[in-house]
């Protein structure tokens, strides 16, 4: 793009997309009468594996997930395919490691490309089997086009295109370095600070119609609790199976949370923030729990590791320190395959389904997730290329531990081409080929 004037986002193509209801019955795990099961993917973005009390005891700020882990099961061992954000979030829709789907790295602001047309996503293939297939929140996988979350399988869309810090808002929020407010002044006030994005406000989108610019961050999460609220009732109602992806915009940089929960807390603004999304998921929780909450299942996890650049503004990787990388001078967490950067906490709940707490130490993944659901919806994984997932539904009802024997972690950014295997999983060992490094948190504000 070329000059300094905020200018919007022009969707490509008009939103054609239209519901279709096929009354198809699965078999439950022990009954033949059960219909297909709803199925809620929440995932949290830049979370740290200690910022769920459940994980750490130094956290206090997520009840509603802690309750959660209490009636479902807890997941200790539980890996994002890689350690940021367009890599991990193509590997969730696909069960597919980068090397395989083509994402590699993120997309940005001005990206024409995206999650490669031939890959199909598990929204594509849900919906081709009966299901209301519904997206809130950050997609990063390609907004122009044929690449937009409509075109990806998704009835209806609600959300920002890519992270909250890759344009400008007039409610900037809480981040290092500071980054201000849209320009009023193109010419003169856009591009002093190199660090932040300035010269595109951040849109969100319904559908394929940009319908605020900028967004108001400060809003974002009673907007998503809103459409979330909305699509589960609406589902319930029509008696139709749905798929709900919630991508949400905690834990990344920058913090914008309400001013309610910044007055309920003295640990900071990232303790602030963590107690809103846990807000959130708890009032996705309770919808669900009072619509259909026997014939629905909710996943929670993470897309990576924190953040650790941002200091105060990121979150705990609880005790994996990665002690040999940060004594060198180093980060363990986010672009890192240290167990910071993609340990990430999981929660699967589903009562009368999933045992209550339990915890699982399952070597398991985020790739994990599509071949679990195809399972449970008995909808056969496509014979025409490999998956790096596992079924996981033995973890699931019948409390094996039995996971990945070995887990690959492609490098994310730290060192090396992007992609490459640079660790392996084997067991309770772990093989660095290559550490890779991240600048640790700054001393300086």
């Amino acid at each position: 793009m070329e000059g300094c004037s905020v200018s919007p986002i022009l969707p490509a193509a008009l939103f054609t997309g239209f519901l279709y209801y096929v009354a198809n019955l699965r078999p439950g795990v022990d009954t033949n009468h059960l219909q297909k099961p709803n199925v809620i993917v929440i995932l949290a973005d830049d979370i740290g594996w200690g910022d769920l009390g459940q994980n750490w005891p130094r956290t206090s700020e997520t009840p509603n997930l802690d309750l959660m882990a209490q009636q479902g099961m807890r997941f200790a061992d539980f890996h994002a395919a890689a350690s940021t954000c367009s890599p991990s979030r193509a590997s969730l829709l696909t069960g597919r490691l980068g090397l395989r789907n083509g994402v590699t790295r993120n997309f940005a602001v001005g990206s024409v490309g995206g999650l490669p047309l031939n890959e199909s996503t598990l929204a594509e293939i849900l919906k081709g089997v009966g299901y209301y297939t519904a997206m809130i929140g950050k997609w990063h996988l390609g907004h122009h086009g044929l690449y937009h979350p409509n075109n990806r399988g998704f009835d209806y869309y609600s959300g920002i295109p890519y992270s909250n810090d890759m344009g400008c808002t007039d409610t900037p929020g809480y981040d290092i370095p500071f980054c201000p407010p849209c320009p009023k002044d193109p010419e003169t006030d856009c591009c002093k600070h190199k660090d932040c994005y300035s010269t595109v406000a951040l849109p969100l989108f319904e559908n394929m119609s940009i319908v605020e610019q900028p967004v108001n961050l400060s809003a974002l999460t009673e907007h998503y609790a809103e459409r979330a609220t909305r699509i589960i009732q609406h589902a319930s109602k029509n008696r139709k199976p749905f798929f709900l992806y919630v991508a949400l915009a905690h834990m990344h940089v920058p913090l914008s949370p309400a001013v309610h929960f910044v007055n309920t807390t003295r640990q900071g603004v990232y303790s602030a923030s963590l107690r809103e999304m846990d807000s959130l998921i708890g009032l996705i929780k309770n919808t669900s729990d009072t619509t259909d909450k026997e014939n629905t299942i909710i996943w929670f996890t993470g897309d990576n590791g924190p953040w650790s650049q941002k200091c105060e503004f990121s979150g705990s990787v609880g005790p994996f320190l990665g002690s040999w990388q940060t004594h060198k001078g180093g980060s363990s967490a986010k672009q890192t395959t240290w167990e910071g950067g993609h340990r990430v906490p999981t929660i699967a709940y589903w009562p009368g389904k999933i045992p209550a707490n339990i915890t699982s130490t399952a070597l398991l993944s985020v790739l994990d997730i599509l071949p679990t659901v195809l399972s449970l919806a008995r909808v056969g994984l496509p014979l025409d290329r490999h998956y790096d997932g596992m079924d996981a539904t033995e973890v699931l009802f019948s409390r094996s531990q039995t996971g990945h024997k070995t887990l690959f972690h492609p490098n994310s950014g730290a060192a090396g081409r992007f992609g490459d295997l640079q660790t392996v999983r084997l067991e309770q060992y772990k093989a660095y080929y290559l550490t890779g490094n991240n600048t640790a948190t700054r001393s300086t504000f």
